[in-house]
C-alpha cells in the first residue's frame, strides 16, 4: 500500500508539472499576438506625421511654437504692407484756394492754387489737377505743361501749390471774359468752383489750342 501511494503521488506531481508547462506556453502565445501599449502609441504617432509622444502631446520645441511663429510672420507681413501705403488726398479733405501770383515784368499772368490738407492725417498727392476756366464763351480747359509731376506726402495742415499761366489780353479788344475757375484734384472726380483772381479777360484765340497752361502739383511756391 505504501508503494502504491508513492506511485500515485509521483504521478500527480508529474501531471501538475505538465499542466503548468502547457498553461505557460499558451499564455506566451496569447501575449505575443497583440502589440504592446508603447508600440501602439509609437505607431499611432508615425501615422499622424510623427512629432507626438506616447501621451499624444507634441514634444518640447515643436508643434505650437512653430505654428505660432508662422502665423505671426504672415500677419506681420500683411500689416507692414498696408501700413506702407498712404491714402490719396480727397477733394473733401483739401482746402483749395486761388490767388494772383503775377510778378511785374512777367510776359504772362499767373494764378497760384493752394491745396491744404485738413483731413487730420497724412495724404498722398501727385500729378496734374484738372483746371477749367469759366468764360462768357464757354468752358476753357487748361493744357498741361508736360513737366515731371513729383509725388508729395502732405502732412495734416501742410499745403502744396501749382501754377496756372495765361496770356494777357493786349489786343485792345474786349477779349474773352473770365467768370470763374474750376479745380479738380489729381485722381479725383469732384471739382471745386473758385473765383478767378487773375486778369478779367483773355485774348481771343485762333483756335490752335488753349492759351492757358497748368503746371503739376508742387510746381509753384507760395509766392507764385
Amino acid at each position: 500500500m505504501r508503494v502504491q501511494k508513492l506511485t500515485f503521488a509521483a504521478l500527480a506531481v508529474a501531471a501538475g508539472l505538465t499542466l503548468t508547462a502547457c498553461q505557460s506556453n499558451d499564455d506566451g502565445k496569447a501575449q505575443s499576438a497583440p502589440s504592446s501599449p508603447s508600440s501602439a502609441s509609437s505607431s499611432g504617432g508615425s501615422e499622424q506625421g510623427g512629432g507626438k509622444d506616447s501621451a499624444g502631446k507634441p514634444p518640447a520645441g515643436k508643434g505650437s511654437a512653430g505654428k505660432s511663429s508662422g502665423g505671426q510672420g504672415a500677419t506681420a507681413g500683411t500689416g507692414s504692407q498696408e501700413s506702407g501705403k498712404t491714402a490719396k488726398c480727397r477733394t473733401d479733405e483739401l482746402q483749395i484756394t486761388a490767388k494772383d501770383g503775377t510778378i511785374d515784368g512777367d510776359p504772362d499772368g499767373t494764378v497760384v492754387v493752394e491745396l491744404k490738407n485738413r483731413s487730420g492725417r497724412n495724404c498722398a498727392i501727385s500729378g496734374y489737377a484738372g483746371v477749367d476756366l469759366k468764360t462768357n464763351a464757354g468752358s476753357l480747359s487748361a493744357k498741361r505743361t508736360g513737366e515731371q509731376a513729383p509725388s508729395t506726402i502732405l502732412k495734416n495742415g501742410q499745403s502744396t501749390f501749382f501754377g496756372i499761366n495765361y496770356p494777357f489780353n493786349k489786343s485792345g479788344g474786349s477779349g474773352v471774359r473770365v467768370t470763374g475757375l474750376v479745380v479738380t484734384p489729381p485722381n479725383e472726380t469732384k471739382a471745386v468752383s473758385l473765383p478767378w483772381p487773375g486778369a478779367a479777360t483773355l485774348p481771343v484765340t485762333d483756335g490752335s489750342g488753349s492759351p492757358v497752361k497748368v503746371g503739376p502739383i508742387g510746381s509753384a511756391g507760395q509766392g507764385g
